[in-house]
């Protein structure tokens, strides 16, 4: 009899674990999720962190902001990211041109709150599967970085 009510109750386990109910009832649109984040205009377009207003960047670069922003990113990003291709975070070559520089900002002074709580950071971890750590930076070094990344943009 302890057999058979252990076959049983192993069947229902297995039936419960993989009925996983109507797919669509999973999927929403990216307004429905946005709104269910609570995520402001500004966080969707902008980043979730310490930036919370447009900063005011000029065209010209900086040289002495990219110089630090160099040093700072082949300290603290190159091992995981380059410009051109994948390795275990996203290229950053064009980062610029699809992201603002509050986003790339808010990325770096904020992954892990980026990546809980942001589509975008999500999509990034489903994709690389690996959470970008703080690198312990200054939200003046991450405006050096998005210097550094704004010249390689405009110069490639």
């Amino acid at each position: 009899m302890k057999p058979l009510l252990i076959l049983l109750f192993s069947f229902s386990l297995i039936l419960t674990a993989c009925s996983g109910g109507d797919s669509g009832e999973q999927s929403q649109s990216s307004a429905e999720a946005t709104e269910e984040q609570g995520l402001s205009d500004f966080e969707m377009e902008h980043g979730i962190g310490p930036v919370s207003e447009r900063m005011e960047i000029g065209d010209d670069i900086d040289e002495e902001l990219r110089l630090r922003g160099q040093e700072i990113f082949e300290m603290k990003c190159e091992m995981c990211h380059n410009m051109e291709g994948r390795m275990v975070g996203p290229p950053l070559g064009d980062v610029m041109e699809r992201r603002s520089p509050e986003f790339v900002m808010n990325m770096v002074l904020n992954p892990q709150g980026m990546t809980k709580n942001h589509p975008v950071g999500q999509e990034l971890l489903q994709e690389y599967m690996t959470a970008m750590p703080f690198q312990n930076v200054k939200e003046e070094d991450a405006r050096a970085i998005v210097e550094y990344l704004r010249d390689h943009n405009m110069n490639n």
